[in-house]
């Protein structure tokens, strides 16, 4: 029997918080490589253990800006060449090429890794009855859920996911981000807890310009996924961030909803806390609970979503995940910890922890200053919620939801 003195006690082993993530954006537009985001996130190395990490980067193509960049992991070569033949059915094809790496002892077998920069094809569009966007979705998710060995890691427009088995500061080191340059950074250090880790099961989780990292563990998975899913989503990693990644384009890009207003669905209020709210505001959240019930995504989290307009941050109810944000400038930081936003900007001001479910919204400028133009706040999609923190500017007295 261990003697009970070399017994571990509390405090003798440090287990991490499970995952990492952090943000980096230039509200400018400027953009910056990849090497502080890096440095973020490595800062953070005790919590991953090497089974995931990955960055989503916006800005990075400006030369085909307008086509949506696909990055494709392929097992197999037959892989390969059914997905090339699907591309050249639906898609054209403005440039392919495989995704430039570099050679890291502790990057194993990472799969053969190509981008592609598309448009849908015009008359198959057209007799698709449906959206752009809703076109390259549905054809996304029929690749990832039909093509054994293919993979779609992201799909957005000028910007890309990069991702892979590893600890994040060799991912990023692999993928050669420090030569790629954007206006928003995010990053993920992954610490699996019930599932394995494999490529495309690292973070980001991506679609269309969505891009979401997650740190926690979220217990509403299957009533979420049947949710999703009777959308026509296809969650075939079986995670809780790629049903996020899902509700989000549900709610936003579907529903008309803003961002905010999906985060706020996703962390509604408890009926207790509706109880004791005024007569308006309750009917308000009681229609919102009521309508989109299996949308409300418990348990601890915190999440980063990056799209083309900016960033947005969202903790639990509870706040049960840590996360800090952090300005300086045109520049604004968030991380789980505190001490990865000083290790990039040792002077950063207004550096506070994002309160539980209350979005954290950052735009980029020209985005504020074209709705703000055209008065778009007044209108129900734009609307931020009363209690929003962060940048985004805030609904003048008086407009309502």
């Amino acid at each position: 029997m261990t003697p009970l003195d070399s017994r571990l006690r509390e405090g003798a082993v440090r287990i991490p918080s499970g995952c990492a993530i952090a943000a980096i954006m230039d509200r400018s537009g400027a953009r910056h490589d990849g090497s502080d985001i890096v440095k973020a996130i490595e800062l953070m190395h005790d919590r991953s253990n090497g089974l995931g990490g990955g960055f989503a980067a916006y800005g990075i193509y400006p030369a085909y800006r307008e086509l949506y960049a696909f990055h494709v992991m392929y097992e197999s070569r037959d892989a390969r060449a059914e997905v090339e033949a699907y591309l050249d059915t639906y898609f054209m094809c403005e440039k392919q090429e495989r995704i430039p790496t570099e050679p890291v002892a502790s990057i194993k077998n990472p799969p053969d890794l190509w981008r592609y920069f598309v448009a849908p094809h015009t008359m198959r569009l057209n007799m698709s009855g449906v959206d752009e966007a809703e076109y390259v979705m549905r054809h996304v998710v029929r690749i990832n859920k039909s093509v054994d060995g293919a993979f779609v890691a992201s799909s957005g427009k000028d910007m890309g996911a990069f991702k892979g088995v590893g600890y994040p500061e060799d991912i990023g080191a692999f993928y050669r981000l420090d030569e790629y340059r954007a206006w928003a950074w995010t990053a993920h250090g992954r610490f699996p807890t019930n599932t394995p880790g494999w490529w495309g099961g690292a973070h980001p989780f991506t679609l269309l310009n969505w891009s979401v990292v997650h740190n926690g563990e979220v217990s509403s998975y299957d009533a979420n996924r049947r949710y999703v899913e009777q959308f026509g989503y296809s969650c075939e990693l079986q995670t809780d961030t790629e049903v996020i990644t899902y509700l989000f384009d549900l709610l936003c890009r579907r529903d008309g909803l803003s961002p905010e207003m999906a985060a706020h669905i996703m962390t509604a209020p408890s009926w207790d806390a509706i109880d004791r709210m005024p007569a308006e505001d309750a009917a308000f959240e009681t229609a919102l609970r009521t309508v989109y019930a299996s949308a409300l995504v418990n348990g601890p989290f915190s999440v980063i979503l990056g799209s083309e307009e900016g960033i947005l941050a969202i903790n639990d109810r509870l706040k049960l995940r840590a996360l800090m944000a952090g300005e300086k400038g045109s520049m604004v930081y968030l991380a789980s910890e505190q001490a990865a936003i000083e290790a990039v900007c040792p002077d950063a001001e207004n550096i506070r922890p994002i309160e539980g479910g209350e979005p954290f919204v950052v735009q980029l400028d020209e985005v504020a200053r074209r709705q703000n133009d055209h008065d778009v706040w007044s209108r129900p999609r734009h609307a931020p919620l009363a209690h929003e923190t962060g940048v985004l500017p805030r609904r003048e007295e008086g407009r309502g939801l």
